[in-house]
């Protein structure tokens, strides 16, 4: 890559004449120093074990926050959710044959088609059963990606379509946030709000892509001192007052032991975080997760873009192997009860920030990410976090998923002037955001997310098919197939 400090240097290094990675094999540069100005350190390549151990430690500290969270959210085990994450990560480096460093941690992109299935009466074993069939679908696609080449998926999901469906992914989370959170704690919910937002825009660097997790802190401890002035109601009884914060569970908690299924004391949402389980299967329910592997594929394709542009490496032959590789690791996780998983923008970050390439900084974090995940006791101190304070988080960050929709449209100048995009998707949008019920038979019917993932697709290629000539061809002169490089965060 033209303009890189490493450019003209081969991706890896010959070995026997072949060029190739040596699956544990990692070349000590720069005396193990840090890189000095202009210098890389490569995916094949380390420094000294003491600061590679730091690395590896500054990459759990990077995923930790999203990939405790959101498994909160959606009422599965955070423990089990980061010790998995760390399984999921070794997989995915050996899939794509350590060419692509990333985290593989908890994915947003699940937490709508979930509330779905829970607001439908299904558990958590409904739940993990359909992320583990969205897993087997990425890695499916994945496969056709790696042997027919990443224009088969151009083609089905141009950026018009996958924006769409982000969108509505994010978007018809909009209730969740402002109808079972914020209405007991409303001020705590928009002070942790404030704080998130705050902190995301005049934070620089490493701190700013903490703001999630930096909120969850900060609603904490806004939480105790507002337990100090007054009580709240409680959401199984209104007459009775209790304190925001309740840390029972987390001093009957051990410091070492195996995930379990931790029950949660006044959220209005979930009873329980279940611990691990095998999954059930409803092909109702599976419907209204598959959409998220539309925003998987784009949100993959986006994170190896952006490593191949830090690396200088050609990473477009790994793409179906970063499918597979995510896909696998959802699978996985889903099988024992855990979150389904995706590559993480928050460590490539980190990657930008410190030049430092190496796949065995990912070992390292996995190992770590396993071993904490055995600490039944910082589970239940997120199990503990108050209505509130999630509340907070899930305003802004419901928020972000939905406009990551548009940030796709706007790289993508997906032009709107255009019937064939306009019609199709904004009756999608309205269908998604709107909980819209198809309902096929008496037994079968597809709602909100699905709804509109279904109108989007259909709608827009049958559209397409039919449309004028004029109207096939995009206004800006680009090519209308999906640059699913670029990345949605």
């Amino acid at each position: 890559m033209p303009g890189c400090p490493h450019a003209g240097r081969p991706a890896f290094r010959a070995i026997r004449g072949e060029t190739q990675v040596s699956m544990f094999r990692w070349t000590l540069v720069h005396g193990g120093k840090t890189p000095p100005a202009g210098a890389v350190v490569r995916p094949d390549e380390r420094l000294s074990t003491p600061r590679m151990v730091g690395l590896g430690a500054q990459h759990v500290v990077a995923m930790f926050g999203a990939t405790f969270v959101f498994p909160r959210v959606m009422g599965l085990n955070p423990n089990l959710a980061v010790l998995m994450s760390g399984v999921a990560t070794i997989l995915f480096l050996l899939i794509v044959k350590n060419r692509i460093p990333s985290y593989v941690g908890t994915s947003a992109s699940f937490v709508a088609g979930v509330a779905a299935i829970r607001a439908q009466g299904g558990d958590s074993a409904d739940v993990t059963g359909a992320i583990l069939i969205a897993g087997l679908i990425l890695a499916v696609v994945g496969v056709i990606v790696h042997v027919g080449g990443a224009h088969l998926v151009r083609a089905a999901l141009p950026p018009v379509v996958t924006g769409a469906v982000v969108m509505l992914i994010g978007f018809n989370l909009a209730t969740v946030a402002t109808t079972l959170y914020l209405p007991n704690e409303q001020w705590i919910g928009l002070l942790t709000a404030a704080f998130v937002i705050v902190v995301s825009v005049l934070a620089r660097g490493f701190v700013s892509r903490l703001a999630i997790f930096l909120g969850l802190v900060f609603g904490y401890v806004a939480s105790w001192i507002a337990d100090q002035i007054n009580q709240v109601p409680s959401s199984a009884d209104p007459k009775m007052m209790v304190d925001r914060i309740d840390w029972s569970g987390i001093s009957d908690a051990a410091w070492i032991g195996v995930p379990k299924t931790i029950p949660l004391v006044g959220d209005p949402n979930l009873k329980e975080l279940t611990g691990p389980h095998l999954p059930t299967f409803s092909m109702t329910f599976i419907l209204l997760v598959i959409p998220s592997v539309i925003a998987l594929l784009a949100e993959n394709a986006g994170h190896v873009k952006a490593v191949s542009e830090m690396t200088g490496d050609d990473l477009d032959p790994y793409l179906g192997r970063a499918f597979i590789g995510d896909g696998v690791g959802t699978a996985v996780a889903s099988v024992v009860g855990g979150s389904p998983t995706t590559t993480y923008a928050e460590n490539i970050g980190v990657m930008a920030a410190t030049r430092v390439y190496s796949t065995l900084a990912y070992y390292i974090a996995a190992a770590v990410a396993i071993l904490f995940g055995f600490c039944p006791k910082f589970g239940a101190l997120v199990a503990a976090t108050p209505a509130g304070v999630l509340g907070g988080i899930t305003l802004v960050l419901y928020g972000m998923i939905g406009l990551l929709g548009a940030k796709i449209w706007i790289e993508a100048r997906v032009d709107f002037a255009n019937p064939v995009n306009l019609v199709p998707l904004g009756a999608a949008l309205i269908a998604g955001i709107g909980d819209l019920t198809i309902k096929f038979t008496d037994d079968f019917s597809i709602t909100g997310i699905a709804a509109g993932t279904l109108i989007a697709l259909l709608g827009y290629h049958l559209c397409r098919a039919l449309a004028p000539a004029h109207l096939r061809e995009p206004r800006t002169g680009r090519d209308d197939r999906p640059d699913l490089a670029k990345p949605l965060a």
